[in-house]
């Protein structure tokens, strides 16, 4: 499902969880791609040209090889030169067609820089891939996937994610189970509503059996609002998979407010899947992993 997955080290803690959790979501012989993205000055270094990205191209390279040998991993290294942390990342990922991008969500870590700035909100919109986001401290935990979990809503996006998980849990003999956020409609536009409690129980049953009908899914709902609903759920499950609509995913958890606070509050790792990402069945590869170089994108 996700053969080559780009991880965004920075050299803080979020570059060990993101690692941590690219490890349990790579294929078996997939490939793992450690990137550091350095801000290409767009003035030359007075009197001597060059010699300043050649320098901090070399410390990236530098940091990436101490992540893989603190890892004791093997995987691709790819320095990065761009005038922004999300133009860089964005970049990388078609460049290398990766079907997965995974970071870290310390608000000092990869995450915290690529939220910052409008330029950065622009050049993320349209990223292909799935965005996977680490919690604070993910790196200390054991590396287990017991549970599953899928934030469903009956959308297609929902759908989709729930069949993503669904090989996911396959793949690491986990439960699944799926959760919504229900909140009755309001009559008329601009209505405020205070429904009443057996208003609210109709609707978390509802959503319970329309979940129990997709059948082999643990079924969960409650009455509120869907990012801090979430974010409770997603406490207890080891992997949280949400689809998302208007954007890609990396705009996504730019523009929308749900994912958003997910990827900032959630106490789980977030896979953020775009409206394309369509089920790819597992199968077994060969490992065809390669050290390289530096390489400026």
């Amino acid at each position: 499902m996700f053969d080559k997955v780009i991880v965004g080290i920075d050299g803080l803690s979020g570059g060990r969880d993101a690692l941590a959790l690219a490890r349990q979501l790579v294929d078996e012989g997939g490939e793992i791609v450690l990137a550091h993205v350095y801000i290409e000055s767009l003035l030359p270094a007075r009197g001597s040209p060059g010699i300043f990205q050649a320098g901090e191209d070399r410390h990236s390279q530098e940091l990436l090889e101490a992540a893989r040998i603190e890892a004791g991993i093997e995987a691709t290294l790819r320095p990065v030169a761009s005038p922004h942390v999300g133009r860089g990342l964005h970049e990388l990922v078609e460049h290398v067609d990766a079907e997965l991008l995974v970071v870290g969500s310390s608000s000092r870590g990869l995450l915290g820089r690529v939220l910052q700035g409008d330029d950065l909100r622009a050049a993320l919109n349209a990223a292909p891939c799935a965005i996977g986001v680490a919690p604070s401290g993910y790196s200390g935990r054991p590396p287990v996937m017991a549970e599953i979990g899928v934030g469903f809503d009956g959308s297609p996006e929902s759908r989709n994610a729930l069949d993503v998980a669904r090989a996911l849990a396959a793949r690491h003999g986990a439960r699944l189970s799926a959760f919504e956020a229900v909140s009755p409609s309001p009559r008329s536009f601009g209505e405020a509503r205070h429904p009443d409690r057996f208003e609210v129980e109709a609707e978390v049953q509802r959503a319970l059996a329309e979940i129990t009908a997709l059948g082999g899914v643990l079924p969960h709902a409650a009455y509120g609002e869907a990012a801090e609903e979430l974010a409770l759920y997603g406490a207890s499950v080891d992997l949280l998979v949400i689809g998302s609509r208007e954007y890609g995913p990396l705009g996504r958890l730019i523009h929308g407010r749900t994912s958003r606070q997910l990827a900032r509050s959630a106490r789980c790792p977030l896979l953020v899947l775009p409206r394309s990402q369509a089920l790819i069945p597992i199968a077994p590869s060969q490992p065809e992993h390669e050290t390289v170089g530096a390489t400026t994108d």
